[in-house]
């Protein structure tokens, strides 16, 4: 006998077949559930207490579970273990729900799709990579989501292996009939590399990559971005359609795609990469000890990020790497600027993904305050790149857009040292908004309101174990232990019994609650 789900399992259901590939986290009150083989690989993979649910019927649900406040640790857990993660959020207000409260999937957090600080490096680029192979040539595009980089080639098939070791992207997305065939040129993802996610064919149809892109960029064609109508353009379009699937929210700080070609960059083969340890070690994969490593003295993450890139990626055009060694020297022959310079960067944060964060909606109001205070450092370090001999250090010093709007708009509205989360409160500033100020001292009112009325009830009844309490069902109340409920008042309204306690509401207290 088919034992008969509840509505709020049958909504699991249907969220769970819109995601069979992720890890499904159900927001139930407090708490993130999962069920069936998901709690069962959580279970293993997070330390979770495997219980389950219905534990009287023939076939109880394997159930795990852990606190919403946790999210951000146990996400981190799973997509180190190489999982995807759905999350699905309560997305209206339960007090005003009429039956089960809608939920309904606000991302899905994948290697590569990843945005927030607490699950990326700082020093190291986290890229989503897509692969479109087509008869001759093999498209390839990646975009740091956490940044709105976003770039796209066309290589050889001989030649995308050593491009994907060059980029090292956390995930790669290739077509399903790829995957399958086992044609596709590249090497199956060791333990710890990038992970492959597999996606319908249709996902890679030319047009509709055009389409989508031309859309998100407000553009008719992409002639703009110096691009051509090739395979490039297939994964530049069939990744972009992924990254909106997953993060669910517009991405307007991916702006612009950069065509990179690789006649401009010195080719160096996977091979002679691991051999090198330019950025990995052989043995382990780790950073210190590298190159890269040695060499970074970077005071930014965004700098490390760069300096990252030029190492794996090193100039061909004699130009472009004369007019670095010019600002070196420039830096070397004035120690005092390079000093000054690097103590203002160092009051800096990351930019680029504050930014990004902002843009996207899923910014704290500490990421407000951390651009403010990067915006404040921008006026002087314009001034110190001024009147340069170096053309690289006259172009940044041109390029710097200080922003004074945005930084005038958060200074004045929020205050200097803000909670983590908006739902703490206290982030307006007090002056900003005149309402505001006026419910938030109602608020102070109503607190001193009822200190003063428990005191006085006290006083009045002689029960000093008396106060006042709320709940959802009757709002605020007047608790008395059962043992005083003989000296409450006749006025006293009793509305509920407990074991020990007896909870009554007053004429006075609901008039002032109204």
């Amino acid at each position: 006998m088919t034992t008969k789900l509840s509505p709020m399992m049958e909504r699991y259901k249907v969220v769970k077949a819109e995601h069979p590939g992720a890890i499904l986290l159900f927001r139930m009150g407090d708490f993130y559930e999962l069920f069936y083989e998901d709690a069962q690989n959580a279970s293993r993979v997070l330390g979770l207490t495997l219980t389950s649910r219905d534990k009287s019927s023939e076939n109880p649900v394997p159930m795990a579970g852990f606190p919403y406040h946790q999210l951000d640790g146990y996400l981190q857990k799973l997509i180190q273990a190489g999982f995807r993660a759905a999350i699905c959020d309560q997305v209206e207000d339960p007090k005003k729900a009429k039956g089960l409260v809608r939920r309904e999937v606000t991302r899905v957090v994948t290697p590569g799709t990843l945005t927030d600080d607490q699950m990326l490096d700082p020093r190291q680029s986290n890229f989503l990579a897509c692969v479109a192979p087509s008869k001759n040539m093999i498209g390839l595009a990646w975009l740091e989501v956490s940044t709105g980089r976003f770039l796209l080639t066309d290589v050889e098939p001989s030649q995308l292996q050593d491009e994907l070791a060059r980029i090292r992207p956390a995930e790669c997305l290739i077509p399903e009939s790829a995957a399958q065939d086992g044609q596709l040129p590249m090497r199956r993802p060791d333990p710890g590399s990038a992970v492959m996610t597999t996606r319908p064919d249709w996902c890679f149809a030319r047009e509709e990559a055009k389409r989508l892109l031309n859309e998100h960029f407000g553009t008719k064609t992409l002639e703009g971005f110096d691009v051509e109508d090739t395979p490039a353009v297939t994964a530049a379009g069939a990744l972009l359609e992924y990254v909106r699937e997953t993060q669910r929210t517009a991405l307007p700080h991916i702006v612009r795609m950069e065509f990179w070609r690789r006649s401009r960059h010195m080719i160096i083969d996977e091979a002679t990469r691991r051999s090198l340890e330019l950025a990995q070690t052989f043995r382990d994969g780790r950073r210190d000890f590298t190159l890269l490593g040695v060499m970074d003295e970077t005071c930014t993450p965004m700098g490390s990020r760069l300096l990252a890139d030029w190492l794996s990626s090193p100039l061909t055009d004699p130009e472009q790497i004369t007019q670095r060694q010019d600002a070196i020297e420039e830096f070397l022959q004035q120690l005092s600027l390079r000093d000054d310079v690097r103590e203002l960067l160092k009051e800096t944060y990351d930019l680029q993904r504050l930014t990004s964060r902002i843009a996207t909606g899923r910014c704290s109001p500490r990421d407000l305050v951390c651009l403010a205070r990067t915006l404040e450092q921008l006026p002087r370090l314009r001034a110190k790149l001024a009147e340069r001999k170096s053309k690289r250090l006259q172009t940044l010093e041109q390029r710097i857009e200080l922003c004074p709007q945005a930084h005038e708009a958060i200074t004045m509205a929020v205050v200097d040292e803000p909670p983590m989360n908006v739902t703490d409160g206290g982030v307006i500033r007090p002056g900003f908004n005149a309402e505001l100020d006026e419910f938030r001292d109602l608020m102070r009112g109503g607190r001193q309101w009822m200190a003063q009325y428990q005191a006085k009830e006290i006083e009045r009844t002689g029960i000093s174990s008396l106060k006042i309490g709320f709940n959802k069902v009757f709002g605020y109340y007047l608790e008395v232990t059962a043992a005083n409920s003989s000296r409450v008042p006749p006025e006293y309204i009793r509305k509920q019994t407990l074991k020990n306690q007896e909870r009554y509401i007053t004429p006075e207290l609901k008039e002032y609650e109204d």
